[in-house]
């Protein structure tokens, strides 16, 4: 089984890159999520838009969190994109059943987290969701972390 859905976020063109955001104020925003796999098991690929420059700012890591704010699984980020936006990264597997209701969103270092997230299931698909910047606060500290930006 095979889901893509956009986040319902508009602004992008399918034909043409739109290079790193202008507005260097900006966030990591998840723009979509495809799921593929089974119970127990998925295979998330996550398109991020972020302002990446280099090592001093870029996306670090996208999660997979709970309505109740447990991080159920998190995507390291090792460098960063600046030439490649949006990109889109794979993690798995993801401990869920299909019909759970889950929350993906993105990390920015610095700033944390705020922008565009998308909450939904693996088995019917994500769609763009209103989540604060403190909500579970406490995964930002939670392994596993970066480690290091390679470039």
């Amino acid at each position: 089984m095979l889901i893509t859905v956009l986040s319902g976020l508009s602004g992008l063109s399918a034909c043409a890159d739109p290079g790193p955001p202008a507005d260097a104020t900006a966030l990591a925003d998840v723009q979509a999520v495809a799921v593929s796999g089974s119970e127990g098991e998925w295979l998330f690929n996550v398109t991020v838009l972020s302002p990446d420059r280099d090592c001093s700012q870029y996306a670090d890591w996208w999660e997979v969190l709970g309505e109740d704010g447990e991080l159920l699984y998190r995507r390291v980020l090792n460098h960063s994109h600046p030439d490649e936006q949006p990109f889109t990264r794979s993690g798995s597997p993801i401990p869920i059943d299909g019909d759970q209701v889950v929350i993906v969103r993105a990390h920015l270092n610095p700033g944390g987290y705020g922008g565009a997230a998308v909450k939904g299931t693996a088995s019917g698909g994500f769609l763009a969701a209103e989540v604060s910047a403190d909500f579970a606060a406490a995964a930002e500290t939670a392994a596993p972390l970066p480690e290091e930006c390679w470039y």
